[in-house]
């Protein structure tokens, strides 16, 4: 196999706004921290940047002065007080969310230069089926879809699965139950989405564990924190550090998958290697 250190990309999507794919994305960065991992999040919500919003960063500058030839990648990086490094989105900048492909291509690739200095690169995309969206989720090793049990939930999760894996023919993906009453009730939504999609679309959706409703949560937010900083032993906290733990037992990705990926060399020499 390759020596060449390969960072494990996720890709952490929803099919509608409102059921805490933020709150997922930068509460795994901050547990995979706690367990001793070097973690990159990339805000590519690039018209709202909420990520920094939620981990309390203030960023001099943004993906925008990227895009722009301003400044590097490595250049606008900020470190959250969790220990999380951010790339941070830009507010409010219509140009940003509507990037087209030659733009999310160039970004995807400016992240070679940083591959040797994280273990994991979690990309906390915008809601819904985009192509700006859609292309990141293809660059990504694996895709997280986050989803609430409430029917349009449900119903524009299915969705983005069904544009993934009929449109884009992609694998690794993971479904992650959010606010639910319990582990079991989280795993009897999985299992019926599941079902939905084996049936209709002939395609498997994977399961690591669910978050349950806490309370902490929305504290948390409001003090612009991870609920891990905020309420260490809240249920939330405890579940996602058993997402973290779930995520660091999953295996290397094997190949390339034929689309613009993260660290595509690396992936197509190791490969080639093993």
């Amino acid at each position: 196999m390759s020596n060449q250190h390969i960072p494990q990309v996720i890709g952490i999507a929803s099919g509608k706004g409102g059921v805490g794919k933020t709150t997922v994305s930068t509460n795994l960065a901050t547990a995979l921290v706690h367990a001793g991992k070097r973690v990159l999040l990339m805000d590519a919500d690039m018209g709202m940047a909420n990520a920094q919003i939620a981990l309390g960063c203030k960023a001099t500058y943004n993906i925008g002065h990227v895009l722009r030839g301003e400044k590097s990648l490595k250049e606008i990086l900020v470190k959250s007080s969790q220990g999380a490094f951010l790339v941070p989105g830009a507010s409010g900048m219509r140009e940003l969310a509507a990037m087209d492909d030659a733009a999310t291509a160039g970004i995807i690739a400016a992240f070679d230069d940083l591959a040797d200095d994280f273990d994991v690169v979690i990309v906390d995309v915008a809601a819904g089926i985009s192509p700006s969206v859609l292309t990141f989720l293809a660059a990504c090793h694996r895709r997280f879809i986050v989803v609430k049990d409430e029917p349009a939930s449900i119903a524009d999760a299915y969705g983005i699965i069904k544009v993934m894996t009929r449109d884009y023919d992609l694998n690794e993906i993971y479904l992650v139950p959010n606010m639910v009453p319990s582990q079991a009730l989280g795993w009897q939504l999985y299992r019926r989405l599941n079902e939905v999609c084996h049936r209709f679309l002939s395609h498997s959706v994977a399961y690591l564990t669910s978050i349950e409703t806490d309370e902490f949560v929305l504290q948390s937010l409001r003090k612009y924190t991870s609920v891990i900083q905020h309420a260490p032993g809240g249920a939330a906290s405890r579940d996602f550090h058993r997402l973290a733990d779930a995520v660091m037992k999953l295996p290397p990705v094997a190949a390339p998958n034929g689309h613009i990926q993260f660290f595509v060399n690396r992936l197509a020499q190791s490969a080639e290697e093993g």
